[in-house]
């Protein structure tokens, strides 16, 4: 299926590009953690299930066990902080 994945901030920074859309057969969000983890070593760095990273599916807050379905758009970030 084909999904749009969207990378903020260190993670971005570590994987050189802010989004992609790309083929998966991943049937859930943390099945294509695993899936883009496997790709090269700074993804398996930036997305170690070891490193803080915050998760959505289609603008919403999610996690590992969202199904993903033709079209959805995936998003990884780390935590935010402000103040």
């Amino acid at each position: 299926m084909h999904i749009t994945v969207r990378y903020f901030a260190s993670i971005r920074e570590a994987l050189g590009t802010g989004s992609e859309t790309l083929d998966t057969s991943a049937a859930t969000v943390g099945a294509l953690r695993e899936e883009l983890m496997a790709r090269s070593p700074a993804a398996a760095q930036a997305l170690a299930h070891g490193q803080a990273v915050r998760m959505a599916l289609n603008q919403a807050m999610c996690n590992g066990d969202a199904p993903l379905q033709a079209g959805d758009e995936v998003a990884f970030f780390p935590p935010v902080t402000g103040g």
